[in-house]
């Protein structure tokens, strides 16, 4: 997402109008999952704004519509991943990756399905493959399968890091509904291409997050230090710090990597002319 109610006055400007969201957002961080593309595409007009909206390294990890991933399940689905890219073709150059979001009904026998649909979307574009089914995290050959797969075809298996929502509090409306909704998969370290991609949720206390996320500044560290582009999302159950503890995670990182450019200034929350 780049929208949040709780965002203005608190990561961005109290004054951003409606349909200026994701430029303030893009001043801040440099990534966004972009979730709507699941349910519904947009028009080439509403994409356009969004290219146009966001800074030259911005990266959108659109997710491919429903009807190609869990619907037809990636078979005979050509016409959807043609619309898919026909919609979002204005952001073509920031589309890094292509996310590949798995129902957990997908599993090991599946396999040279997920290989003949790699095999055929266009490669203008790299992919993150994102799987849900139990079997893909056996430590054993169905996993290996799977990573033997995506390395070979250069996509990137999405990391999924839940451990911190279901070792916090279920308190809020929002914090209940992740620990029913939110999957809990083991947590795979994996890089099988460039772009390795980390999908941590969170708590909704700020402070509650460091310490579950620590083990991922090293890692992601050492994927910089080899040359690769890694991408991390924050997230929490209400999403309200989410900017914020997406500019901390960057700079704890930095502090490992100190050659990373440092971050745009956010605006100041105390600065009348910003939050009024």
């Amino acid at each position: 997402m780049w929208t949040n109610s709780a965002w203005p006055g608190r990561s961005i400007p109290k004054s951003t109008p409606a349909g200026g969201e994701l430029a303030a957002y893009g001043r801040l961080v440099s990534a966004v999952e972009g979730n709507t593309t699941f349910y519904a595409l947009p028009t080439p007009e509403v994409a356009q704004r969004w290219a146009e909206a966001t800074p030259p390294n911005f990266r959108f990890m659109f997710k491919f519509s429903k009807s190609v991933t869990h619907e037809r399940k990636l078979r005979d689905c050509a016409d959807e991943v043609g619309a898919f890219f026909n919609a979002l073709e204005p952001c073509l150059s920031k589309m890094d990756p292509v996310a590949v979001q798995l129902p957990a009904s997908f599993g090991p026998d599946s396999l040279p399905v997920l290989e003949t649909f790699l095999r055929s979307v266009p490669s203008t574009v790299r992919y993150g493959v994102e799987v849900r089914h139990l079997d893909f995290f056996d430590g054993g050959p169905n996993e290996r399968a799977l990573n033997d797969l995506l390395f070979t075809r250069e996509a990137d298996r999405i990391i999924l890091d839940s451990r911190a929502v279901f070792a916090g509090p279920r308190i809020t409306p929002s914090e209940i509904e992740a620990f029913e909704n939110k999957p809990r998969v083991p947590v795979r370290a994996v890089a099988t291409s460039n772009t390795p991609i980390v999908r941590f949720i969170g708590q909704t206390a700020p402070d509650g997050n460091p310490e579950f996320w620590a083990p991922w500044i090293s890692t992601v560290a050492r994927w910089l230090r080899d040359g690769r582009s890694p991408i991390v999302f924050i997230h929490t159950p209400d999403n309200a710090a989410a900017i914020d503890l997406a500019r901390q995670f960057y700079d704890e990182v930095r502090v490992e990597v100190p050659d990373l450019p440092a971050q745009p200034d956010a605006p100041a929350v105390t600065d009348p002319s910003l939050f009024s």
